[in-house]
């Protein structure tokens, strides 16, 4: 179980613990929401300090946390004693010096996924946490909070349906960057769908396809659609169309099918209109109000201690998986996917 650093961390005298110092790395989309969600709606963090490469950015970000302190130094900010754990919400290709310099620190840290973006950046941090002797990771892959995605996972669990065959997986975004490169459409994005798979089979990923649909001419030139078959080591088959500028809005759903029923997972059910004949609902323009409750339960989980994120043995596996299928994609074949066993520390 991953427990926040505690330094200074007793309880007061009416036994309340001390409220943990969170510092974020990193102040774009994700960082500012995570510094919002931790000041207005996550009990027993405060925002310690803020980092960011656009100093205005980070400062506005502060203010808007109750005054957090602005660091101009990330390693700084890690290694201070005010800190007792770090958010890391920077580019992807900061993630593995962050991440290994708040395991020398001995500071738990939320790491948004990719853990690394590379599968050997991935593994030089699996070698560094489990030299350490126990979990400091969370990867943010925040399905695994979604009430949706946990009743799917309750009823399979409860074998309400019968053993699981397929699951059928649509991912969709309103636009990405124009000229986006193919292998991104994957690591960027089907990557949540590699881990939701993973988590509600509890197994692995052991091949890989990927199709190549006509590609929409939305997309300035990126293979995209996509459309991904993952088999599971039992044989369940994962399919996932990702589809990046599908320009009518963000849309996630799923449909699982066992051998008893099915089991569906849509949208929220938001406010419908009625109205002239026609009966629409809004939809989100990306990934953050779909999934608000998620982002909020997982930092809640991780600030309280328990442990119940996903590691880095899931941040390793997700980035080992999305590498297969970007060969996949570029060679036209299937690949198999041929995980190293599992690290003691993380069975």
């Amino acid at each position: 179980m991953t427990t926040l650093h505690e330094p200074d961390q007793a309880a007061d005298r009416t036994g309340v613990p001390a409220v943990k110092r969170i510092g974020i790395i990193g102040t774009g989309i994700m960082g500012t929401d995570h510094a919002r969600l931790l000041t207005e709606a996550v009990s027993g963090a405060i925002v310690a300090g803020v980092f960011d490469l656009d100093a205005e950015r980070a400062a506005g970000v502060a203010a808007s946390s109750g005054g957090a302190r602005v660091f101009d130094d990330p390693y700084r900010l890690i290694a201070d004693s005010g800190i007792d754990a770090v958010l890391i919400a920077s580019s992807d290709a900061t993630h593995e010096d962050f991440v290994l310099a708040c395991i020398a620190a001995g500071k738990p840290v939320l790491c948004e996924k990719p853990l690394a973006p590379t599968v050997e950046g991935c593994a030089r941090i699996l070698e560094a946490e489990t030299a350490y002797g126990s979990r400091l990771i969370t990867v943010g892959f925040m399905r695994r909070y979604d009430p949706g995605y946990t009743d799917l996972k309750t009823v399979l669990k409860d074998g309400a349906v019968g053993a699981p065959l397929m699951l059928h997986n649509v991912h969709r975004n309103p636009a990405a960057v124009p000229g986006l490169p193919d292998s991104a459409v994957i690591t960027n994005s089907a990557v949540h769908e590699l881990d939701v798979t993973r988590w509600l089979f509890d197994e692995e990923i052991v091949e890989v396809a990927v199709h190549r649909p006509r590609r929409t001419a939305q997309g300035g030139g990126t293979q995209d659609p996509q459309f991904l078959i993952l088999t599971t080591a039992s044989g369940v088959l994962s399919d996932v169309e990702i589809f990046v500028n599908a320009r009518y809005g963000y849309e996630v759903r799923c449909e699982l099918v066992a051998e008893g029923g099915t089991v569906t997972l849509d949208a929220p059910p938001p406010t419908s209109l009625r109205r002239g004949g026609l009966h629409a609902r809004e939809l989100p323009g990306d990934w953050r109000p779909r999934f608000a409750e998620a982002y909020r339960l997982e930092l809640q989980d991780w600030i309280d201690g328990s442990g119940g994120g996903a590691t880095a043995w899931d941040g390793f596996a997700a980035t080992f998986v999305a590498q297969a299928c970007v060969a996949a994609l570029e060679s036209g074949e299937r690949h198999s996917v041929n995980l190293p066993p599992v690290p003691s520390l993380y069975r």
